[in-house]
């Protein structure tokens, strides 16, 4: 059975208690100070002091990179395939002749 971990995280000066598995400990970390960082750029990039704009921002600009990824990471697995049915093609014309 995994342990369970009782941690705060601060994002947007509000404190979340999370009850999370061990594991997710350092990831959840990594993202709530990635989120305080953009935070940051947001209000000096562009002015907003609003913190529920600034949040919204922030979840688009991370969902946008998500997206993206995943765009990216279609258009390289569509890549390898022709690559792939490319070289497959090659060996069994030198295997069949």
């Amino acid at each position: 059975m995994s342990e369970k971990l009782k941690i705060k995280l601060s994002i947007a000066n509000r404190v979340y208690p999370l009850t999370i598995e061990a594991t997710q400990e350092e990831g959840l970390r990594k993202a709530a100070k990635n989120i305080e960082v953009m935070i940051k750029q947001f209000e000096q990039s562009y002015s907003v002091r609003d913190k529920q704009d600034v949040l919204a921002m922030c979840a688009l600009q991370f969902a946008s990179q998500v997206e993206q990824k995943s765009i990216d990471k279609e258009h390289v697995s569509e890549h390898l395939e022709v690559k792939l049915n490319a070289l497959n093609d090659l060996l069994h014309s030198h295997l069949v002749s």
